[in-house]
């Protein structure tokens, strides 16, 4: 079979230049290829042009769009999903400028479709009392159990995101003091997180119990499913609607319409800044650039805001109403002056 410019190009830039040139994460990638998949299944379906027959000229404004529409109409993918896919469209464009000199005017037509807005949406996160109860539903007399236990104690305790939970592996726990939990991040950046006792304490029990203390499982993964592969993203967010529909029940009133395993690491950064933690702290913790992005749980706390207030009350409004203001008279001939 005769290869497509557009296959060729594609697979160079998947298994090459992501990975070499630009130096992104297997988990960057991953969800670049996620976005091409869907990309080739819209040009099958809609457009009746099969994978392996798509060519760079059919990569057009209009068809782009269309397929952009066919994401939130068909897909029901909202507005800031579109935008990422968009972003990926634009990347893979940007490098087809540079390889394909006589793309040039085709790829400046995709570069100008525009990224929609979206509403600013606000961050869930959990009050303590909802993540106590969370922590003490699984069941500990199974396997099952306190492994959701642990595992639930450290998405919180970490802050960490989601997939670096997937991504942690028995090497990365350091159970002596000073017990640590090394974590890889965004554009392979590694943090080292402190643990507390507690969790500390969880991790080694866990550990054992599953022979993971054996120098051969330093690079098996942390968490596993039945078939002991890793625990993928849909697994956890699996067992956290699990656990949030069943505290729901207990406490409708703690949990917001929507918790997915990110509202564990908004949470434990909320917690730590009404506990005074500073800011700088808390972005290290979270593994954020640019402190500007740890701001935001600062400028959402209406609880924090009040406190602040109250400190900064220095009694300059009267709590009371001064007498001349109960003088009715007095007050009718205030309202009468200049008429």
């Amino acid at each position: 079979m005769k290869t497509t410019d557009f296959s060729y190009h594609l697979s160079d830039y998947l298994t090459k230049y992501l990975p070499g040139i630009a130096g992104l994460s297997m988990n960057t990638i991953m969800s670049y290829r996620d976005m091409f998949k869907l990309l080739l299944e819209f040009y099958e379906t809609e457009q009746k042009i099969k994978p392996e027959k798509i060519r760079l000229i059919d990569l057009k404004k209009e068809i782009i769009e269309d397929y952009l529409n066919w994401l939130e109409q068909e897909r029901n993918c909202s507005i800031s999903t579109r935008n990422v896919r968009l972003a990926a469209i634009h990347a893979f464009v940007r490098y087809l400028q540079r390889e394909r000199t006589e793309f040039m005017f085709q790829s400046q037509q995709l570069l100008s479709i525009p990224f929609k807005k979206t509403k600013k949406s606000t961050i869930e996160y959990l009050t303590l009392d909802a993540i106590k109860l969370l922590l003490n539903l699984p069941d500990k007399k199974t396997a099952l159990g306190r492994r959701d236990t642990v595992l639930l104690s450290l998405l919180y305790d970490t802050g960490a995101r989601v997939q670096e939970i997937c991504d942690l592996t028995v090497s990365d726990i350091r159970i002596e003091s000073p017990s640590i939990v090394k974590i890889s991040g965004k554009g392979n950046k590694i943090r080292i997180v402190p643990i507390m006792a507690p969790m500390s304490n969880l991790l080694k029990q866990y550990i054992k119990e599953n022979g993971l203390n054996n120098p051969l499982a330093s690079n098996y993964p942390l968490f596993f499913n039945r078939s002991k592969g890793k625990l993928t993203r849909e697994g956890i967010a699996y067992i956290v609607k699990k656990y949030v529909n069943l505290a729901r029940n207990k406490s409708p009133e703690l949990f917001p319409n929507k918790v997915s395993p990110h509202c564990f690491r908004h949470s434990k950064a909320m917690h730590l800044l009404q506990a005074g933690v500073n800011l700088v702290y808390i972005r290290d913790l979270l593994g954020h650039v640019d402190i500007k992005t740890t701001e935001i749980y600062a400028r959402i706390d209406g609880e924090m805001k009040r406190r602040a207030l109250e400190k900064g009350n220095n009694d300059v409004i009267a709590n009371k109403l001064p007498e001349w203001q109960r003088n009715k008279e007095l007050m009718n001939w205030l309202k009468g002056l200049g008429k």
